[in-house]
């Protein structure tokens, strides 16, 4: 069984906790908050939103943090072994118990136990953790006299207790005395803008890590990507896609559409990340059932004028449609939008009456200009240099152009 005990002299719960949206900041406060309280803390919450990062705030926070901080994967425990884990073992206990032998209570002595997957800690040894979380008393395995241990104990599971509790799979009581404070780390979807903070802090140290001379930036088109996933994998999910596509960048694994094209450095700025791969799983080869692909339409041979991406052959002046109208008909749903743009793209060669507005130009350039900025604003989730990107501009250039619209974007 791995053993991670930590000491006061390595926290990094404190640096890494990074982020600055409201869900962030009063989940932080609250563990500021019961910190300094010595009674059990349950942290719940979705896999990858940094609930071992909580408990070791909890502890460095804590009066407690000069002493250990022992962590224990519950889900990694063999039913069999549970028992002698927690509480140690005498010698002789068992077979293959040559000596005496601390479990991790003992070791997290004046200190802090965490119990990551509280849930999946087998039904019979949860009668003797509820006595060691009430009264501080324990046996180990094979011996009959009583040790007293001091430590403050906070959990952890992703998994749905009180259900656990009504199906008997969980001890009532247990959940009673661990739930003094019960606290909810939030998932990154609620987290607004520390998805694009949290993305360049795992660029930078991915960069440091790989000795690049200067740190990715995100182009507009991958950070709205960051920003349209929901990330069911939460922090953990997106740290593991920002840092594949900085060593992506970096070469070796390097594949088209990671960079800019044509050059890792082009026109002598740093190297920017595009797109983002958010299934490594999706390649051509990928097991599972096969999904059919549709036939492709049958397309008319290309004249002898150039073909304009689909939009059929381009006709050259004088030429009458064969439906014998003047011009061609407009299009009868807008063109669909690039991806990572704002704007619709159009193919083919426009008919200059398709361009003349239906009002006057100032008033369609006004509306041209809100419809951008209501676009960019809701993507970017109202996070306006995010916005700014998203539309080409500085933050100054946005800031102009919000101020000119503000009468017509404030409801």
């Amino acid at each position: 069984m791995h053993d991670r005990t930590r000491t006061a002299a390595a926290s990094p719960a404190l640096a890494e906790a990074i982020g600055q949206s409201d869900a962030f900041l009063a989940f932080q406060e609250a563990l500021s908050r019961v910190a300094r309280v010595e009674r059990p803390v349950l942290l719940v919450g979705e896999r990858g939103t940094g609930k071992e990062l909580a408990a070791a705030r909890l502890h460095y926070l804590s009066p407690r943090w000069q002493g250990p901080l022992v962590v224990l994967d519950c889900a990694a425990l063999a039913p069999s072994l549970a028992e002698a884990e927690l509480f140690g073992h005498e010698a002789g206990a068992f077979t293959g118990a040559g000596a005496r032998r601390a479990g991790r209570f003992e070791r997290a002595d004046g200190g802090t136990l965490f119990l990551d997957e509280v849930g999946n800690i087998p039904a019979g040894v949860q009668d003797k953790l509820l006595r060691v979380v009430e009264y501080g008393m324990l046996e180990r395995v094979g011996g009959t006299q009583p040790v007293r241990v001091d430590v403050r104990v906070v959990a952890a599971t992703n998994a749905d207790l009180p259900a656990m509790v009504a199906q008997g799979r969980f001890r009532a009581d247990l959940l009673d005395r661990l739930s003094f404070e019960v606290l909810a780390a939030p998932p990154l979807r609620e987290r607004g803008d520390d998805v694009a903070l949290l993305a360049r802090h795992f660029a930078a140290s991915m960069a440091a890590e790989l000795d690049l001379p200067e740190t990715p930036g995100l182009a507009p088109a991958a950070l709205a990507q960051l920003l349209a996933h929901p990330w069911p994998g939460n922090v953990r999910e997106l740290r593991n896609a920002v840092e594949r596509a900085v060593a992506r960048l970096a070469g070796g694994g390097m594949r088209a559409g990671d960079v800019r094209r044509g050059s890792t450095r082009p026109t002598g700025r740093a190297p920017r990340i595009e797109h983002f791969d958010l299934d490594p799983f999706a390649r051509p080869w990928r097991t599972g059932p096969a999904v059919p692909h549709p036939a492709p339409a049958a397309q008319p041979p290309p004249s002898t004028g150039a073909m304009a991406d689909g939009a059929g052959p381009r006709r050259g002046p004088g030429t009458v449609p064969p439906d014998g109208a003047a011009f061609p008909p407009r299009e009868a749903t807008p063109p669909a939008a690039a991806p990572g743009s704002l704007l619709p793209v159009h193919t083919g060669a426009p008919h200059p009456e398709s361009l003349l507005p239906s009002v006057p130009l100032p008033e369609a350039v006004r509306q041209l200009e809100l419809s951008a900025l209501r676009a960019a604003l809701a993507r970017a989730r109202h996070n306006r240099r995010v916005a700014a990107e998203l539309l080409g501009l500085s933050y100054d250039q946005f800031r102009g152009l919000y101020r000119r619209h503000r009468q017509d974007m404030e409801p």
